[in-house]
């Protein structure tokens, strides 16, 4: 059934809702705009937050191997469509890294809401939760993360082509499957050193900003600090 879902979250199995968006490269109209071709929908917490930042730089450098595929990407969160472009000239500047494909700026909420990307608590950021959409428009696979922890982009690029097979070839994939063909790397921009939560006040950023001209910790910018982990 169209639409259906459990507890504000789609199933399986159902249709993708049809919805108009904002997004970075204009408005689209979605399933439609990726009709006959598979897309992944990924969501956010917010514009200029590390763990996102690491997230969208991952998703860039693979998109050719996901066009390989024939899959499209799309981003989303609930900030404005000039946040996305400024946040996108960051990462171009900073990451030397082109986001290539668009970001959704679900600003009200909408689609968030219909695909119950909101937490629980009432909080108004979107949680990491991606969804696989086959090219008739119905989701194939659904996965959240916490806000604390980024997201395997290979494993993403690993459980789409594991859904095409399956449906090339009417099969069952076992527990990691096709992994020893896969490169698995840790974050392009930091390695496995650890994120440190960004700055909250004026007294903080400089609290950072000290710390790095000690080399106490490393930073691309006062929101997006990191250091080795002590384990």
């Amino acid at each position: 059934m169209e639409g259906e879902k459990i507890n504000g979250i789609p199933r399986i199995g159902s249709r993708f809702p049809e919805v108009e968006v904002d997004t970075t490269h204009g408005r689209i109209k979605l399933p439609n705009y990726y009709k006959g071709k598979w897309f992944i929908l990924f969501s956010h917490p917010a514009d200029f937050t590390p763990v996102c930042t690491t997230e969208f730089v991952e998703f860039a450098r693979m998109y050719p191997k996901f066009k390989e595929l024939g899959v499209e990407l799309i981003g989303l969160s609930v900030d404005q469509v000039y946040s996305h472009i400024k946040w996108v000239e960051w990462i171009r500047q900073k990451a030397e890294t082109e986001v290539p494909f668009p970001i959704i700026a679900d600003h009200l909420g909408k689609l968030a809401s219909m695909l119950g990307m909101l937490p629980e608590n009432g909080g108004t950021n979107t949680v990491r939760a991606v969804f696989v959409v086959d090219p008739e428009g119905i989701i194939r696979a659904i996965v959240y993360y916490p806000q604390e922890v980024g997201r395997n982009i290979t494993e993403i690029y690993r459980l789409v082509y594991a859904l095409q097979v399956s449906d090339k070839e009417k099969v069952a994939l076992p527990a990691n499957w096709y992994v020893d063909k896969l490169e698995w790397k840790s974050s392009s921009l930091i390695g496995n050193k650890l994120i440190i939560p960004p700055a909250n006040s004026i007294g903080k950023v400089k609290e950072i900003e000290e710390k790095a001209k000690k080399k106490e910790i490393e930073m691309l910018d006062w929101w997006f600090a990191y250091k080795e982990s002590e384990k």
